[in-house]
């Protein structure tokens, strides 16, 4: 890459043409990393750009040790029935357990901030979902936190499930989670959302969009953070995971 190009541009063409062929790389060049999260941001808003394509999803958290948590997932990656295609590593897909908090109408950038009941009022389903992990680099652990972020955080694509009760999901701090692929090796997880209140990232997500002069869609679903950390799901069979007594999604994963 040109170093006539600017860092933030140079950057986002080398994650974007690695996310439109599934390829893993060295880091970024020392020239073009992002140092601090404005410009990590910066690179992630590109990346949108240059890739074309809507943004149907978000990824939040809420910020710990100065870290904004914060990544777009887009239309082509996001899927809703039982064969998904995937990124397929060693065999498996990496998933993470989440709830997905479908908006029914937009939140856009305003003057007055949102309130939690504004928020809870634009959701229309609360539904299972997995988000699914991978990333631009091949050694992830080994980028800063700021390129990762300017990457999409580990972030490959969102599987969505069925909607379940809202009242019980609003109160999910805490659920068993077991993963039972087809093969029988079960997995059963001690799952914890990262919040008391699985929607407190959604607040803050509204709120810190509102505050750069963007915002949230009607139709756009916003994961908040996994119950059960990262989990290997085989490929080419059905593996179904219970979140508690919310309810079960079923999956069958297939290479991209």
């Amino acid at each position: 890459m040109s170093r006539t190009s600017s860092p933030v541009s140079s950057a986002a063409s080398i994650l974007a043409a690695r996310r439109r062929i599934a390829e893993q790389g060295a880091r970024l060049p020392e020239w073009c990393r992002p140092l601090d999260v404005d410009t990590a941001l910066a690179i992630q808003s590109d990346v949108t750009g240059l890739l074309g394509v809507p943004v149907r999803a978000w990824k939040c958290a809420t910020p710990s040790e100065g870290r904004i948590v914060v990544a777009p997932i887009y239309a082509v990656t996001v899927q809703g029935s039982g064969d998904c295609p995937a990124i397929i590593r060693a065999g498996h897909v990496r998933v993470e357990p989440e709830l997905a908090f479908i908006l029914g109408k937009d939140l856009p950038a305003r003057d007055a901030a949102y309130t939690p009941a504004d928020v809870d009022a634009a959701i229309a389903a609360t539904r299972l979902a997995l988000e699914l992990i991978d990333s631009r680099y091949s050694d992830p652990a080994g980028a800063s936190f700021e390129e990762n972020l300017a990457d999409g955080l580990l972030n490959q694509g969102l599987f969505i499930g069925k909607a379940v009760d809202e009242q019980k999901a609003w109160a999910a701090a805490a659920m068993p989670i077991r993963v039972m692929p087809e093969s029988g090796h079960e997995t059963l997880l001690d799952g914890r959302h990262p919040n008391a209140d699985p929607r407190a990232p959604l607040y803050w997500l509204a709120e810190f969009l509102r505050s750069r002069g963007t915002g949230l869609l009607a139709g756009q679903a916003v994961i908040t953070g996994s119950y059960a950390g990262s989990v290997d799901v085989p490929v080419s069979q059905e593996a179904t995971i219970r979140y508690g007594d919310l309810g079960d999604l079923t999956v069958r994963f297939s290479q991209r």
